[in-house]
């Protein structure tokens, strides 16, 4: 329940179709925790000359839908409020495993972050693996001494490629039906940002641990430059789109860190890209700037997060 509740007025304009489609999102949100005003729109729009043709479209549903199991009726009735079930998996009510999730529950948790990542389903989570383990083997089987340098000039960007994959018609083949609702917008992508983030970031943090140092920052040194560019990308694609954003923060990345070692002399490469990353994210100086960098950015996101409301709608 909600201390705020739609008016009549708002009811109306809702069922009539004349309530803009900011509003309309706002108000089917709001529906999502209130059954009382659920309950009023329902009868609203019931009453229309919809209603009849609602009705029918909800019997056929109805009649075509497969009887429900009986697990799955104990576990609707144990979400609606009603006494625990001792023979369901995961339960609290099973002897000797109180408040522990089952293996159910931690497969439906597992499908959910399948499902909430667009970027993990797709060539995104494979190339991360890839450029891990390639870093790695570069690095202790190879005699690489670069390894973590190049780790380190690419970690920022992963982050980055994973939200351009998150959202949009080209990487969701749901994607209008996902944006249609009311959780789209700005809240969707930074949950599917969340999920890029949560893969990524373990996986980076620990090859750059296990990665000889030679010379270059500590492995975890791009966190922060990383969180910055994925906030400072989030914040451009309310005017860019998503795509556009993180190809211009993705190229201004690489521009400043590669192209002064690629236009180093007499093999000088490797050293001149563990100078640069030295000046970028070395040292409390520029991690403090990154920092900072990041604060501004999810300012300026926040101030803009109604863009993300007209962002690649249907």
């Amino acid at each position: 329940m909600t201390d705020w509740h739609a008016s009549d007025a708002l009811v109306a304009r809702y069922t009539d179709g004349s309530l803009p489609d900011s509003d309309a999102w706002s108000l089917e949100k709001h529906l999502e925790s209130c059954g009382a005003c659920a309950d009023r729109v329902s009868r609203s729009v019931r009453a229309t000359a919809a209603g009849p043709a609602l009705d029918s479209v909800r019997r056929a549903v109805l009649a075509a839908a497969p009887p429900r199991p009986v697990a799955a009726a104990r576990t609707s009735g144990r979400n609606a409020g009603l006494p625990h079930s001792p023979g369901l998996p995961g339960s609290p009510g099973l002897p000797g495993s109180p408040g522990r999730p089952g293996p159910a529950v931690r497969l439906h948790a597992a499908r959910l972050l399948w499902a909430a990542g667009p970027a993990v389903r797709g060539a995104w989570l494979p190339a991360v693996l890839l450029a891990v383990l390639g870093a790695v083997a570069l690095g202790h089987w190879a005699g690489f001494e670069g390894s973590r340098p190049l780790l380190l000039a690419v970690a920022p960007l992963v982050p980055v490629a994973g939200v351009a994959l998150s959202y949009g018609p080209h990487a969701d083949p749901v994607h209008e039906l996902a944006a249609a609702t009311p959780s789209a917008g700005l809240r969707l992508v930074l949950a599917r940002t969340a999920v890029v983030l949560a893969v990524s970031l373990p996986l980076l943090v620990l090859a750059g641990l296990l990665l000889p140092s030679s010379g270059a920052p500590g492995g975890a040194a791009w966190l922060l430059p990383g969180l910055a560019l994925t906030l400072a990308s989030l914040a451009l694609g309310g005017w860019l789109g998503l795509r556009t954003a993180t190809a211009v923060t993705g190229v201004g990345w690489l521009c400043a860190v590669l192209a002064p070692p690629l236009a180093a002399q007499d093999g000088a490469a490797s050293e001149a890209l563990v100078d640069r990353l030295s000046a970028y994210v070395g040292g409390a100086p520029a991690q403090g700037g990154w920092a900072a960098a990041a604060v501004l950015c999810a300012a300026l996101l926040a101030t803009r997060r109604t863009a993300y409301d007209r962002l690649e709608r249907p």
